[in-house]
């Protein structure tokens, strides 16, 4: 009898595991491909835009260039290069559109508020696009074309799955900053994107917010094979989930009146290196700065070698992050005294006071060398 209940209690303990495991996997993150993406990306490929224009996919690329390349004077692309031209639609604002878009019975429709897109395409007629899009759509067979490629399209989302996503821990976010997400985060190939990768988002009426993590497709020219190093590919997602949690802190009234003087501070004083990476306010300075940090924290609680995290915190100070070393220090002191800060909302503060600690350091040294 003993033995008959260790065996029962053996197998509930198993089943019971099984189920957390399942129930654990069907809430992790999937990596997609959209055909949206993907016709967006086709639709700047043929209209010449240069970094959807990269041609690092190997075969995907000829097969893209033998089908399209009689499309080049279709309609559509001298209206979409006007676009371009006048009100700059490119990189970002492309994928912007791109996840506003649905394809519902062979239709390309738009979905969500224009408000909503990216703010390069309040000045477009929506309507007028949607139907030359269409046009594009059937007059190229596209749809035909997706299909054609599905199991290509299957086979790297595996790679990508096992190469990047194993980088990926999810369960980290809530522990580290103590909440729930507030968004829905999804990763999306972007197989015409080449080494471009774009953050976007959209909100659906009823729906949580979506957050898009639209990672490039590229093969490397030494091995003639994609996704290989998955420690700095998984960066890109690192880094966009972050956001999730850093974006809704500054959103906070007392949040915001206390980081307000400082960010305004720290954007005057990279203004032109920030504005460079299409950074142009100071709220955006100060949730890159934080989400930054938060990664190399990431990267040092997840078992990154040395060399790696050192490498991403070099890659910031080029970029002009010049206060990284100091907010990183801040958010390891959050994160082991977790005790006394729940969430890193109730530190908060304490980042607000390490950047201005920062300025003040930075404006002392400037009066010290006119002495």
């Amino acid at each position: 009898m003993k033995k008959i209940a260790i065996l029962i209690l053996l197998f509930t303990l198993t089943t019971l595991t099984a189920s957390a495991r399942q129930k654990e996997a069907g809430n992790m993150i999937k990596v997609e491909v959209s055909e949206t993406v993907e016709l967006m990306g086709i639709l700047s490929r043929t209209a010449g835009l240069r970094e959807y224009n990269m041609d690092m996919a190997g075969q995907y690329t000829q097969d893209t260039e033998a089908w399209f390349a009689p499309y080049k004077g279709h309609p559509i692309i001298a209206y979409y290069q006007g676009l371009h031209n006048s009100n700059g639609i490119s990189y970002d604002a492309v994928m912007s559109m791109a996840v506003h878009l649905e394809i519902v019975k062979g239709e390309v429709k738009f979905v969500g508020d224009k408000a909503d897109l990216e703010k390069r395409w309040q000045n477009v007629d929506i309507e007028d696009f949607m139907e030359r899009i269409n046009q594009f759509y059937t007059d190229t067979r596209f749809h035909k074309f997706f299909q054609a490629h599905r199991a290509f399209y299957d086979e790297a989302l595996k790679t990508y799955e096992a190469n990047v996503m194993t980088y990926f821990h999810q369960d980290w976010y809530p522990q580290f900053y103590g909440t729930a997400p507030t968004e829905k985060f999804r990763v999306v190939i972007g197989f015409t994107n080449g080494g471009g990768n774009y953050g976007t988002n959209r909100h659906l009426s009823g729906q949580a917010k979506e957050v898009f993590a639209i990672c490039g497709y590229y093969i490397d020219p030494n091995t003639g094979k994609a996704f290989e190093n998955g420690a700095a590919l998984s960066s890109t997602l690192i880094h966009e989930f972050n956001h999730s949690f850093v974006n809704p802190m500054l959103e906070r009234e007392t949040n915001n009146m206390l980081m307000m003087p400082i960010g305004q501070k720290l954007h005057k004083l990279s203004a032109l290196s920030m504005e460079r990476q299409a950074y142009g306010n100071w709220q955006t300075v100060v949730n890159e700065s934080i989400v930054r940090a938060a990664v190399i924290v990431y990267m040092m609680e997840q078992g990154y070698t040395h060399k790696q995290i050192q490498d991403e915190l070099i890659s910031q100070l080029c970029r002009d992050f010049a206060w990284m070393p100091e907010l990183v220090t801040a958010l390891r002191h959050y994160a082991s005294h977790r005790t006394q800060y729940k969430t890193l909302n109730d530190y908060y503060p304490e980042l607000a006071t390490t950047l201005n600690k920062y300025l003040e350091n930075e404006m002392r040294r400037a009066q010290e060398s006119l002495k």
